[in-house]
């Protein structure tokens, strides 16, 4: 098996502030997907993308929100975890590349498949980790990160004593 090696992406807010940074690997198997995948990488800067999945991530004024398409993934195929402020989204379901399934047909034409992918992303500082929630509906993953409150600066009063 072939691990195409971690390629390093930011997202940026309007005001050109860096909002969270994301790592994206792929574990291959055929050849030419890694082939193909030279090229897809060496311009995906250019507005291509070969990300699985395909993530939206959102910020509204009391959390961040990611939505990741998993268009024929069940809830038990994907796993989302949080450790040392980085967020995890995997799976390791596999489409089966053989040509008999049981069935007494053969494909013609197979565009669908599925393989095995992770997806990381380092969350900000300002993530209340022990409050994120995911909601899985119609092959949409979304997962809530609610913002840490606010903490006003503390004035302390200094009383300066004269001589």
């Amino acid at each position: 098996m072939l691990v195409q090696p971690i390629r390093p992406a930011t997202l940026y807010n309007t005001l050109g502030g860096v909002i969270m940074k994301y790592y994206v690997t792929y574990n291959r198997n055929n050849p030419v997907d890694n082939y193909r995948s030279l090229f897809n990488d060496l311009w995906s800067d250019w507005g291509t993308s070969n990300k699985i999945p395909p993530v939206d991530v959102n910020e509204t004024d009391n959390a961040y929100i990611i939505e990741a398409e998993l268009a024929g993934y069940s809830q038990d195929e994907i796993t989302v975890n949080v450790d040392k402020h980085v967020l995890k989204l995997s799976s390791v379901k596999q489409s089966n590349r053989e040509e008999d399934t049981g069935k007494k047909s053969k494909y013609l034409i197979r565009e669908r498949y599925y393989r095995p992918f992770e997806r990381s992303f380092s969350l900000p500082e300002d993530i209340d980790e022990s409050a994120i929630e995911g909601e899985f509906s119609d092959g949409v993953l979304t997962i809530m990160l609610p913002k840490k409150a606010e903490v006003a600066p503390k004035s302390i009063e200094v009383k300066i004593k004269g001589n």
